[in-house]
């Protein structure tokens, strides 16, 4: 405020590999969204450099960091961020009314997604007729239908029950298997084991950053 700054993230170096699933833990107001926005073109660093797929992303206008995310990035919210009177195929279907695709061929390509995520029998159903996980997977499905490189989920499961959780990660798995780059930022010990290495931020800083064994969710959903 004023003349007052708040230095959130502190010169931090990161890097990800593509194919990678990492979890972002920390505290609230440790930097996690804050570096999830960034690496999501929502916010801009006040410095340093940042390079996705070896483009290097800077003095990008808004016009510019859309068709950027548009090409290499999926978003997942914790409040799954559905319009609520449209259908699942229809907001499934959003972005690629954007990138200016066919009303055949965005409809088809919205179906094949819900159908990867287990909900092509809920296709026509609007998001009051959905549970909690079964919005999600639409959110999901969303973000995966422009097919992009990166997926940052925020929180994607913290409006959910345990069970549903463990359901929903199964399916972020198998979204990693195919070789898409996962980031998620969670506060859940047990989601973070999911992923592949677990980054720990504290007061804009990274603590710890370590490659785990992950432990595959089917083994609890079964």
């Amino acid at each position: 405020m004023g003349r007052s700054t708040l230095h959130v993230l502190k010169g931090i170096s990161f890097d990800v590999q593509q194919g990678e699933m990492v979890a972002i833990m920390g505290s609230s107001g440790s930097g996690k969204s804050t570096l999830l926005n960034i690496l999501g073109m929502l916010d801009v660093a006040d410095s340093g450099s940042y390079t996705l797929d070896k483009e290097p992303i800077k003095n990008l206008d808004e016009t510019k960091a859309a068709i950027y995310r548009n090409k290499f990035l999926g978003f997942v919210f914790q409040s799954f961020n559905l319009i609520s009177y449209k259908t699942a195929l229809e907001n499934v279907m959003l972005p690629l009314y954007y990138q200016k695709i066919g009303r055949k061929d965005r409809q088809e390509r919205a179906q094949k997604f819900l159908e990867k995520v287990g909900l092509g029998p809920w296709a026509t159903h609007h998001p009051n007729e959905l549970s909690g996980g079964q919005k999600q997977r639409v959110a999901i499905a969303r973000a995966l239908v422009s097919e992009p490189k990166v997926l940052l989920a925020d929180e994607p499961t913290g409006a959910l029950d345990s069970k549903t959780s463990y359901e929903l990660m199964d399916v972020l798995q198998t979204i990693n298997d195919t070789g898409i780059t996962l980031l998620i930022v969670t506060h859940e010990k047990d989601i973070a084991n999911m992923c592949k290495r677990i980054v720990h931020l504290r007061d804009g800083v990274i603590v710890e950053d370590k490659k785990i064994k992950q432990v595959r969710a089917n083994s609890y959903v079964k």
